[in-house]
């Protein structure tokens, strides 16, 4: 079996909400790219990327000049073990790990379908029904966040990702913690996340006025070091998101004491195959993990819910349904949250299949 032609398209996404973050980092409409790889018995496997703005080293309009120069070298391989292909990519290019997940996804999704098996089994096996998801509230007023958090929690969900930073006042972001924490009462996980657009004094000034709280933190600063020091000045646990993007940036964060629990992005990372990998580390490391990406559709949704469905006991923080914050879904039959919770699609591969009327014209074939 080998791959005989690529197509790739454009998708614009619209979040059904903006997405206020720290240092004027906003999602509203995003670029997101689709690729499908055909063998030639027939087989399509497919992935999905979508870099938002400011948030990674990754430009969306750059995937399609990254797979188009990856392209002589997919044509010929087989999708059958995706370490080897993808080892090859490496070797070939350098870098561009966003335009790299994208192809990794598409050889596991084949892999699947050519040994009939879901992906949760080839990621190491199926350990949960069903995954826990937060919700991520754009940083707004304090009120309007606990308003969002109250309905979220009406729908089941019971962890809360704050977002901070938008308008760069230390106290307006303890209140944000404080009311959300209020609004969905004692138990549920609150974290509020920076994105990496608080100083240290600014991030240090908020924790300790909330340390009282049972509340976490979230890559406050764009150094791993100042994380570090702001999780010791307040006490409170640290996820580390942006500065967890391979093996080496884990154990830093493990040995300076801040890696609580961690993001791991299928974009960061370069896809499945370099993110299961990070797993096992961090399961090591005793990081508990959210599984996910940065933005995206029904495709990468998918391959975050499979990834999240076999990942240890005792190891998942969350997931996230990114396709549910975002217009249109690609695959409209994809998995959709039940009482705060989702599961992984059924089927080999990743179990779904785009629309094609959501997809419209590829922008670049190679046969």
């Amino acid at each position: 079996m080998k791959i005989k032609s690529i197509a790739l398209w454009s998708v614009d996404l619209t979040s059904h909400e903006t997405y206020y973050m720290a240092e004027g980092k906003t999602c509203d409409t995003v670029k997101s790219h689709v690729l499908c790889l055909e063998t030639d018995t027939g087989l399509k496997g497919w992935g999905e990327v979508c870099p938002i703005p400011h948030y990674l080293p990754a430009f969306a309009d750059g995937v399609p000049s990254a797979v188009a120069e990856m392209a002589p070298e997919i044509i010929g391989m087989s999708p059958l073990g995706v370490d080897a292909p993808m080892r090859k990519l490496d070797a070939f290019l350098q870098g561009h790990l966003h335009a790299k997940s994208i192809v990794d996804m598409a050889l596991w999704d084949l892999f699947g379908k050519a040994v009939n098996q879901p992906l949760y089994t080839l990621l190491g096996g199926r350990t949960r029904a069903d995954m826990p998801l937060y919700h991520s509230i754009t940083c707004i007023a304090p009120d309007d966040m606990a308003r969002i958090a109250k309905d979220a929690y009406a729908t089941g969900i019971r962890q809360f990702q704050v977002k901070l930073g938008a308008d760069a006042d230390w106290a307006a972001d303890a209140e944000r913690l404080v009311k959300v924490r209020e609004a969905v009462g004692s138990g549920p996980l609150v974290y509020g996340d920076w994105n990496c657009g608080a100083t240290k004094l600014q991030a240090t000034r908020t924790a300790r006025a909330v340390a009282h709280l049972d509340v976490m933190l979230e890559q406050p600063c764009k150094t791993l070091e100042d994380c570090a020091a702001v999780r010791q000045a307040s006490g409170l646990p640290m996820k580390i998101d942006e500065g967890a993007f391979d093996q080496a940036s884990l154990i830093r964060a493990a040995q300076l004491g801040c890696l609580d629990a961690v993001a791991l992005k299928l974009s960061k990372f370069g896809g499945l195959s370099a993110m299961a990998r990070a797993r096992d580390l961090a399961v090591h490391l005793g990081a508990e993990i959210c599984a996910e990406c940065t933005w995206g559709s029904d495709i990468v949704t998918a391959a975050a819910l499979h990834f999240a469905a076999s990942t240890p006991r005792g190891s998942l923080l969350n997931t996230c349904d990114l396709s549910a914050y975002v217009g249109p879904r690609v695959c409209p039959a994809g998995p959709i949250r039940e009482n705060g919770r989702i599961a992984p699609p059924e089927g080999p591969g990743l179990g779904i299949t785009p629309e094609p009327a959501c997809l419209g014209t590829p922008i670049l074939e190679v046969a």
